[in-house]
């Protein structure tokens, strides 16, 4: 898949570009309603005989047009969004920078530029894609904006049960532990991608060797607590259990993010400074304190033979 980066104004001419079907959105998460919104686009693509292609934006709008919004942190950040891109099989990804002056395009100014510009025959986006300076342009404005130089193809909310399968949604059941519920808005487990670093090596004087994960990204970690996992490091998966949180048992403090600690099954070897990417199936309890290292110890015993359970089960 060829990444296009583009900064505001762009400078493509339209000649030059190849012919292409887009899908248009964000994409935080690409879940399976984003997914369906991609799937069509390629679709389209193949039976027109032209190049498919995906337009998503960095950083999330809400930086540049929030109060005070430094930083979000992102269900699927930019590059494990452009992979999961790239493996539903699109050619481009349009990936624009979300500024001010690209914010101030008026709708039919982003249509000129932005999809009859980049030579788009049709454009495939969710019924609630909005576009254009405070969202002005929307999916019933864009025939109009078209100046009948593109089609369009606007896709259905995707529910589970009666809830809409959104990033909102996915933001609330990681905010409340639900991960055993992904995989049915995501089509994946979730997981967060990093590196093993040092940490205070208590896990293995109590004789549960850990791994401390630090994040490459700007990861939604799920809520405080234990979970089952699978962790791929060194070219295998493993199954494990992740302790999410601040250690209350040793720590007082409980600023800053919480700490990522993977304790993995039949698992001893040394993986300092070596990438590790964390699944996440079931939340088994929230964090706790503990009064003194044999209760921690039994308590994670205990955990352990919960997540073996639940594989086994799995």
């Amino acid at each position: 898949m060829e990444v296009i980066e583009i900064q505001h104004p762009h400078h493509f001419q339209q000649d030059a570009m190849p012919q292409a079907v887009m899908a248009l959105g964000y994409f935080d998460g690409v879940h399976l309603g984003h997914q369906e919104v991609i799937k069509m686009a390629k679709k389209i693509a193949d039976e027109k005989g032209i190049k498919s292609a995906v337009m998503t934006f960095d950083p999330h709008p809400s930086v540049v047009l929030g109060k005070n919004v430094q930083h979000v942190d992102m269900i699927t950040p930019l590059q494990q969004k452009i992979e999961i891109i790239e493996q539903l099989g699109i050619d481009r990804l349009y990936l624009v920078h979300f500024d001010l002056a690209f914010a101030s395009l008026l709708p039919q100014e982003f249509v000129d530029q932005y999809i009859i510009g980049l030579h788009i025959k049709h454009v495939v986006a969710g019924f609630d894609y909005s576009y254009g300076k405070m969202g002005k342009g929307t999916m019933e404005t864009l025939p109009f904006h078209s100046r009948n130089q593109f089609t369009q193809t606007i896709i259905d909310k995707l529910t589970l049960g009666e809830e809409k399968i959104s990033s909102t949604f996915i933001r609330k059941c990681l905010k409340e532990g639900n991960v055993d519920a992904l995989s049915d808005l995501l089509g994946r487990e979730y997981s967060i991608k990093g590196h093993v670093v040092h940490g205070d090596k208590r896990g293995r004087q109590i004789g549960f060797p850990t791994a401390n994960v630090e994040s490459d990204d700007a990861y939604l970690i799920p809520s405080t607590g234990v979970y089952a996992v699978e962790a791929h490091v060194l070219g295998q998966w493993y199954q494990g259990v992740c302790n999410v949180g601040y250690k209350p048992t040793f720590n007082k403090e409980s600023d800053g993010k919480p700490t990522i600690e993977v304790h993995l099954f039949q698992f001893d070897e040394q993986v300092y400074d070596q990438p590790m990417e964390v699944r996440f199936y079931q939340k088994l309890r929230g964090e706790q304190k503990f009064n003194g290292i044999e209760s921690l110890v039994a308590q994670i015993e205990k955990d352990k033979q919960e997540a073996i359970r639940y594989f086994n089960k799995k």
